[in-house]
């Protein structure tokens, strides 16, 4: 999960992500994290700030198809999206 890392997650905060998460999801992000990296490149695209936030708490939503992925963000209003999210990561649920 080193990879995290180049997303400005540090050393410790992946420790305590890899130590929350079950060995099976994180095999899974592992073999899947060109998925993964193309999916937080993509927010950070976008704008949003607190990438850590979701990611930490909807981690498995960044095992979607990039094309998928992009099409939950797509769908609302940049500017607007990006707000409520750094209000409130847990309106991911509903996107």
């Amino acid at each position: 999960m080193k990879f995290l890392e180049k997303f400005g997650f540090s050393s410790d905060e992946v420790n305590r992500f890899c130590d929350s998460v079950a060995d099976v999801m994180l095999e899974n992000l592992e073999k899947n994290k060109k998925l993964v990296k193309a999916n937080i490149s993509y927010l950070q695209e976008l704008g949003v700030k607190n990438i850590k936030e979701i990611f930490n708490e909807y981690y498995e939503l960044f095992l979607l198809d990039h094309s998928n992925f992009e099409n939950i963000f797509n769908q609302y209003d940049r500017e607007d999206l990006i707000e409520k999210l750094a209000k409130n990561v847990a309106i991911v649920e509903y996107l």
